[in-house]
């Protein structure tokens, strides 16, 4: 005989798709002291003050904006909801954990506050203590945007992403955590999804874009089909975590090549003739000619390429 708690999961299961499992999300919610946005397709929550000056990219902005479709941005709300590729050089500056066609119409919740939560900084402090100690960092202030089991556009399907983006300054430093809690769809149908799925068309975008043509960065898998795999992919040895310093912009655990990441002591190709193989290592890429041998095939792999050679069999 099943139990009320198992009966419970499979309840939850089938309205949500699965169960989240992981611990990466930070507390929210109407608990939590969460305000939330208007429940509408590409809505946004309006210009929101902040109580400190935050640095991103070189510059200090003291308001900014939580879109419904998986944006935060500095400047002016994002309404758009297929997303384009990095960079963007209109002047638009945002953090973007998972830029996608959400509507919170057909399902979930966009949450957000500005907090001082001595609790919610000591796990901050603590967190990156472990993933970024030589900042020795102290969090003092921390700006938490969730967005809880949201629904994509023409949606057909129970899937449903949780994923979250969180702001912090020490005072000196300024971080960007990115959390994923569970994705299971990529794409609305307005961006040429398919209603069933949430998969295909114009994948979702996630990243930082500065509003220039130098200084921006995207998640690898982001605008491809891999984006659906990102709460299993990180910088930081913790899965579904992207930790980034924000002001004059670091990615730890690898090297920024071509505006995408490379992670520390692997070797890549930078083409898809891989003719150039790069490594990245102590933070820094270098690359010299080697092309991959007749035998193999170059294939793409994350943001680059990779040279599979095929195994001998056994005879």
């Amino acid at each position: 005989m099943k139990t009320v708690t198992s009966l419970l999961l499979l309840a939850l299961i089938s309205v949500y798709g699965s169960v989240a499992s992981n611990n990466v999300l930070y507390p929210y919610g109407l608990d939590q002291g969460d305000k939330v946005t208007p429940t509408d397709d590409d809505g946004t929550s309006g210009e929101v003050q902040l109580s400190i000056e935050f640095k991103f990219f070189g510059k200090k902005y003291k308001s900014l904006h939580v879109n419904n479709n998986g944006v935060i941005s500095f400047n002016v709300a994002v309404s758009q909801y297929t997303p384009d590729a990095f960079p963007l050089t209109n002047g638009e500056a945002f953090v973007t954990p998972f830029w996608g066609d959400v509507d919170n119409d057909l399902g979930g919740i966009v949450y957000y506050r500005e907090s001082t939560d001595p609790d919610l900084l000591q796990k901050i402090t603590e967190d990156l203590e472990k993933h970024l100690p030589h900042l020795h960092y102290k969090a003092t202030w921390a700006f938490v945007a969730t967005w809880d089991k949201v629904a994509y556009y023409g949606s057909a399907s129970k899937r449903v992403n949780t994923f979250q983006a969180v702001l912090t300054s020490d005072g000196f430093n300024y971080i960007a955590i990115l959390n994923y809690d569970d994705i299971q769809w990529t794409t609305g149908t307005a961006s040429d999804g398919d209603p069933d799925t949430g998969l295909g068309g114009t994948p979702a975008q996630a990243g930082f874009n500065s509003g220039d043509d130098t200084h921006y960065f995207s998640i690898p898998g982001s605008r491809t089909n891999e984006v659906l795999k990102i709460q299993k992919t990180t910088n930081v040895n913790y899965d579904g975590r992207w930790v980034f310093e924000v002001d004059n912009f670091k990615v730890p655990g690898g090297c920024i090549f071509q505006a995408k990441f490379a992670k520390e002591g692997e070797d890549f190709w930078s083409e898809s003739s891989c003719s150039t193989k790069c490594r990245c290592q102590d933070g820094q890429v270098s690359c010299a000619e080697e092309s991959c041998p007749k035998s193999g095939t170059c294939e793409a792999s994350g943001s680059f390429f990779t040279c599979k050679i095929p195994k001998k069999g056994c005879f």
